[in-house]
This record gives structure tokens, C-alpha cells and sequence, in this order.
């Protein structure tokens, strides 16, 4: 922190004589002008002798009648106003000791007065105060150093999670990272963050415009937008303005841009993976990590596990249960059958696909009159086998039964209809009849 007046009279050994002295000194400057504000930023310690003697007292009066009590007070004020922290009076020249109508206007404005004896050259105290902002300025180069290898470290070992963490650590504040949906991912102090969906979308709407400082209940609040593409919102909020810590935040938002990049060329490959192991399944290669009895679905959104993929511009997953339009249960070697059900499905407007028949018309008895020369053990085995498509081993597998018996009851059922089950059209019938049964 800058040196503060009340420190400065102290190492210098000056009178403290009046006013608010816990101000920082920016800056020093000497004037014996009695108007020196146009010369002014704000933040200065002013030094004087007084030697033009107008207004103070014990030198020539103040001009046109006005009392020196009067001169002294607008004096003061014209110096509050532009922001001086401090006036230093010097004393041994024109003035044996500070003017008291100087004390007591200084003492009533809240202006620091300190007393500068002859012995204390004007030269020291802005030495003290230049050597106090070199010191204050390199003590905050090294902690903006500091904090950005340790950002960095952060960003190479634990990525985006990992930088949030460590800004934590040098900001004092809340830190939210939203999401491009404005969704919050990572935060620090969650509870003290406001609701700053109102500014976000403010921000990202205003075209053009990539950060944004702003008061929120009297916290100091600072938003980044995360890259060109506006991958994300760093979020900032401070009990003061971040200023020199602001090199940080945009270290600490730089890192994560390149993080979030990284993140979503890694993403992207994984798609491609995912894509291309979808494509193998429908080919009837296996892969490895899939349950064995699964549905295919079709879903809006990915979801937090398991197999998912994109294929034709479709999210398909294949879980056991989820919200979605679903096949029926397949195998991994039945990936392309259920991906055509899961479609059928969806066309329908039915969440599954056993209900497919359900939705049909189909005239009164026609299920009795067809199953009528069937009884319920060949039933269920056509029941099963159909639902495989009529692949001989995975039906027997889930019958339970070698694939020959399996065929016996498929030929009984062949002679009790007096029908070719080779026929789709009659697959299709007793598809819909056992459906309906």
C-alpha cells in the first residue's frame, strides 16, 4: 500500500497539526501558488511556505477586505476539492509557526495539516514519498509475477477447475466461471455471488464489448467474456476496484480461454470417437464397456454417463433406462435393429417400441383368430424370436433353449398355421397379433 500521511510525519518526524492524516500520498508537489488546483490529479501531499503571505496571516492582508480567517478557509477547500490528501506548511521562512486560521480551516475540512520545520528540506519528503510508490509499485509487479506462474502451474496441472481455484487464492472476493448458457461451472465463495444473469446477457448482447465493471450492493464487480467465440464468463466480485490485481483476473481469464479451447478440441475428438464407435456397432463390431442387454435411444441432450453418440445429426444412447424414444431390448450385436426401432419409434410419437403396435388399428379378433391354433409356450417363442428378427442364437440364448429346439418350435408353429414363417408379411401379423394379445 502507498505510505500514508500519518506514516510519512512519523518517519520524517512532522508535527501532525490537524485533519484526516490515514490518507495514501501519490504523489508530492510544492507550490506557493494560492490556486494550484488546475496543476493537480488528486492524491498529492502540497508543499508550501506560505511566502506569498496572502490570506494566511502574519504577511500582507488578504485583498479586498477579505478576513484572513475567510482566505484561509476558501484556500482549504479549493484543495479538498481537487483532491490533495494532505498539505505540508513549512515553517523558519515566512512563517515562524503554521498560521492557526490554517489549522483551524484544515482541522474543519478534514484536510491533513502537518508542520514541515525549517531543518526538513522540501527534497526529503518527496524523496520518502518516491521511494514509498517504487517500493509499493515493485511489491505489486512481484505479486502480479507471483500469482500469474502460479496461475499458470494451475492451468497446466488441473486446468480450468485449477485456475478458478488458485485466482481464489489471490483475489479476495467471490469467482464464478459461467458457462456460454451462463450456467455457473466453478466458483469461489458461491455464497456470497449475486444473480448476474441480467449483466452477462447485457454484455454479451452489446456487440463488441468483452469486459464490464460494475457495483452490485456496493461490491465491485468485473466480467470477462472468455475468447472471441465467448466460451464462457470469468466473473470477479471485490469490496474495492480490482486495480492492480486487475493484471491478474486477465491472466487468470487468458488461461482460461486457452483452457476452454483445449477443452473443447478434446471434446470434439471424443464426439468423433464416439461417432465413429457407433458406426462400428451398426456394422456388428463390438466394442467394449457396453452393458449386455441395452435400449437404443434417441435423447435431446447427452447424458452424465454412459454410451452416447452422434450419428446423422442425432444424440442416440445406449442405456437401460432413460428419458427418450427406445428400441426394444437388444444385444451388441442388435445395435443396428434397435437404432431402426428407436427411429420407428420417434415417428410415431410413442416412447417405446413395444408400444408400436399398440397405436394401430387393427380389426376386432384378428389376434385370437390367428394365434387360436398356437398355444402359449410356441407363442412366447415366436414372441422372442421375432423380437430378434429371427436370429437364431441370440433368441435361444434368451429363451434359454438350445437354437434346435428353438427351430422344432418354430416349424410346429410353421404346421399349426399352415404357413411359411419366411414370409414378412406373416412375421409382421403375428408381430401385431402377439403385441395385442
Amino acid at each position: 500500500m502507498p505510505i500514508t500521511l500519518r506514516e510519512l510525519a512519523r518517519t520524517l518526524r512532522l508535527p501532525v497539526l490537524a485533519g484526516e492524516v490515514e490518507r495514501p500520498v501519490e504523489w508530492v508537489h510544492g507550490t506557493e501558488l494560492m490556486d494550484p488546483t488546475p496543476f493537480l490529479e488528486g492524491g498529492e501531499l502540497l508543499l508550501t511556505t506560505g511566502l506569498a503571505g496572502v490570506g494566511f496571516g502574519g504577511g500582507a492582508p488578504a485583498p479586498g477586505g477579505v478576513g484572513v480567517g475567510e482566505a484561509a478557509r476558501a484556500y482549504v477547500d479549493r484543495l479538498v476539492r481537487a483532491g490533495v490528501v494532505g498539505l505540508g506548511f513549512g515553517t523558519g521562512l515566512g512563517h515562524a509557526v503554521v498560521p492557526p486560521d490554517l489549522v483551524e480551516a484544515a482541522d474543519a475540512a478534514g484536510l491533513g495539516l502537518v508542520e514541515v520545520p525549517r531543518e526538513v528540506p522540501f527534497i526529503a519528503i518527496s524523496k520518502a514519498v518516491s521511494k514509498a510508490v517504487a517500493a509499493d509499485e515493485y511489491a505489486a509487479l512481484t505479486r502480479t509475477s507471483e500469482a500469474q506462474r502460479a496461475l499458470t502451474r494451475a492451468a497446466v496441472r488441473a486446468g480450468v477447475a485449477g485456475v478458478v481455484r488458485r485466482l481464489g487464492q489471490w483475489i479476495d472476493g467471490w469467482i464464478v466461471l459461467l458457462d456460454a448458457t451462463g450456467r455457473p461451472v466453478h466458483t469461489h465463495n458461491p455464497r456470497l455471488v449475486p444473480d448476474l444473469t441480467a449483466e452477462v446477457t447485457r454484455l454479451k448482447t452489446a456487440g463488441g464489448l468483452a469486459s464490464a465493471a460494475f457495483e452490485i450492493d456496493g461490491t465491485h464487480v468485473f466480467l470477462q467474456v472468455l475468447g472471441s467465440r465467448a466460451r464462457g464468463v470469468l466473473a470477479v466480485g471485490t469490496s474495492e476496484p480490482l486495480d492492480t490485481d486487475l493484471s491478474i483476473v486477465n491472466t487468470a481469464a487468458s488461461l482460461l480461454t486457452l483452457a476452454l479451447a483445449q477443452n473443447d478440441e478434446v471434446d470434439a475428438a471424443r464426439r468423433e470417437l464416439r461417432s465413429g464407435q457407433f458406426r462400428m456397432l451398426l456394422a456388428g463390431l463390438p466394442i467394449d464397456g457396453l452393458p449386455e442387454r441395452f435400449r437404443v435411444f434417441l435423447s435431446d441432450t447427452p447424458p452424465d454417463d454412459g454410451f452416447w453418440a452422434e450419428h446423422e445429426g442425432e444424440i442416440v444412447v445406449l442405456a437401460q433406462e432413460l428419458d427418450g424414444f427406445a428400441s426394444s431390448e437388444v444385444d451388441i450385436s442388435e445395435v443396428a435393429r434397435g437404432y431402426r426401432e428407436a427411429r420407428q419409434a420417434r415417428a410415431a410419437g410413442i416412447r417405446r417400441f413395444e408400444d408400436f403396435a399398440g397405436g394401430l388399428k387393427i380389426p376386432d379378433g384378428f389376434a385370437d383368430a390367428l394365434l387360436r391354433p398356437l398355444d402359449e409356450e410356441t407363442r412366447e417363442t415366436l414372441k422372442v424370436w421375432l423380437a430378434h428378427h429371427g436370429a437364431w442364437d441370440p433368441a435361444a440364448t434368451a429363451l434359454g433353449v438350445h437354437r434346435h429346439t428353438l427351430k422344432n418350435r418354430v416349424r410346429k408353429a410353421e404346421q399349426a398355421l399352415g404357413r411359411s414363417l419366411d414370409s414378412p408379411g406373416l412375421r409382421a401379423e403375428l408381430w401385431l397379433a402377439l403385441a395385442r394379445a
